[in-house]
């Protein structure tokens, strides 16, 4: 393999692995501060409680992902010189503003929460983890600006060169952006949801601290139910947006190899064949369906990946699969809270939906994970779109520097993941502390 694979490689490593800790840490955060919140507004000592056990486990994701975050980050100089020279004013000073900003307010106040338990008052420790929360999602938003420019490149003009900041308003009002970060909150924040459900199922299911764990289990319900819900509608909306934008990306999630001048079918059932470019299945389609996701009409005019040359389409098989597994699973979620909902009050008379959700536990991360690959592999070739081709944002370095970072990070990787996972089941398993 060629520098460019293996830098790409390094990079989708990294970052999918980086992304595992990033939504936990979103919706976490969050309901700890709630947790924290009616402790300190009823005093009831159960609250205390949960806010520590979940706050341990928030704390374990935070650091791991901060950890893969830094080494993430580095990679823009080390693999990726040229784009980064290319357009550093304007993605560099995003990622300084994260950092500066909400990076170091998120990472000061979690050290006077862990701390300060003893220390400070309870409104005063309640705030350090509502400032950790807000922060924490406030740094996400820069990233996703960040991210947006590469996906749909505004603000900026040519100059010596260069792509060099000439509206920052334009940049952070982009509305990719905004479309990206309501899909990615609401994302992170049913995986949370799902994440309090599948501990609390495995401790009712054992009928140990049946009280602390169905507060638990009702808190992660209301959040899994309203955002899981919030991500289909939102997706739709997202879609429309990427048919504006990014209209290749949008023929590669469906295999749609011909333009539809009077509606494009959706089918459900798809096998594509991108050597021939054609789908070998085509089976229970829906028709104008594909129109109606893009434009909102069931007759709107669809292109085709045959609107463009080979060298010019993203990878199909990759960006359809992983498409199909984030609305699959996307689609699930929200049956499943719905479920739980109904079974609220009997939960504990209801094993079945106890070990669902036990074993739902990792299907949000999948669906997460899915849709970065959408997101990343359907903007191909480009890494700036429409702008710079990834093939030109490579560093001029051999590829034997490349290849041995890559088994260095992957070994670490696993070995960081390894550790995550290690601590947050010992943790989980053994439950809150007695009062």
């Amino acid at each position: 393999m060629d520098v460019l694979m293996l830098s790409r490689l390094q990079f989708a490593m990294a970052t999918m692995f980086h992304f595992i800790f990033v939504p936990l840490t979103l919706g976490l955060s969050i309901l700890v501060a709630i947790m924290e919140t009616k402790y300190v507004r009823t005093g009831d000592e159960l609250y205390k409680r949960m806010t520590k056990f979940w706050g341990k486990l928030f704390v374990i994701n935070f650091v791991l992902g901060v950890v893969t975050g830094i080494t993430l980050e580095f990679q823009f100089g080390t693999n990726w010189s040229r784009y980064s020279e290319y357009v550093g004013d304007i993605f560099g000073s995003l990622l300084a503003i994260e950092a500066t900003t909400a990076f170091f307010l998120e990472s000061t106040f979690l050290g006077a929460w862990i701390f300060g338990w003893h220390i400070l008052s309870p409104k005063m420790h309640a705030a350090c983890i509502w400032l950790v929360a807000i922060a924490s999602n406030v740094s996400a938003l820069w990233i996703l600006i960040a991210n947006a420019f590469m996906q749909n490149p505004v603000g900026y003009v040519l100059r010596n060169g260069r792509a060099e900041l000439d509206n920052f308003f334009t940049v952070i009002t982009n509305p990719f952006a905004w479309q990206q970060y309501i899909h990615t909150l609401s994302a992170a924040f049913t995986l949370a949801g799902f994440f309090l459900m599948g501990v609390s199922a495995y401790h009712l299911l054992k009928k140990q601290h049946v009280e602390f764990f169905t507060k638990s289990f009702r808190m992660g319900m209301v959040f899994a139910l309203i955002f899981s819900i919030v991500v289909v509608i939102q997706g739709h909306h997202h879609a429309q947006e990427v048919t504006r934008i990014q209209p290749a990306k949008l023929a590669a999630m469906e295999s749609l190899w011909e333009s539809h001048e009077d509606g494009a079918p959706m089918y459900l059932f798809v096998v594509p064949d991108e050597k021939n470019e054609r789908n070998t299945i085509e089976f229970l389609g829906i028709p104008g369906g594909l129109s109606f996701l893009a434009h909102n009409s069931f007759s709107a005019p669809v292109q085709g990946l045959k609107d463009w040359p080979q060298e010019d389409r993203p990878p199909v098989l990759m960006t359809f699969l992983s498409f199909r597994a984030m609305v699959g699973i996307g689609t699930l979620l929200p049956i499943l809270a719905i479920w739980a909902y109904l079974r609220r009050n009997q939960l504990t008379n209801t094993p079945w939906l106890l070990k669902t959700m036990l074993m739902a536990i990792p299907l949000p991360y999948l669906a997460i994970e899915a849709g970065w690959i959408v997101a990343e592999v359907g903007r191909q070739p480009w890494i700036v779109y429409g702008l710079m081709r990834t093939a030109d944002a490579v560093s001029p370095i051999v590829t034997s520097e490349v290849a041995f970072s890559l088994v260095a990070l992957t070994v670490l990787y696993a070995l960081l993941g390894a550790v995550d996972i290690y601590l947050l089941y010992k943790f989980a398993k053994k439950g809150p502390v007695e009062a």
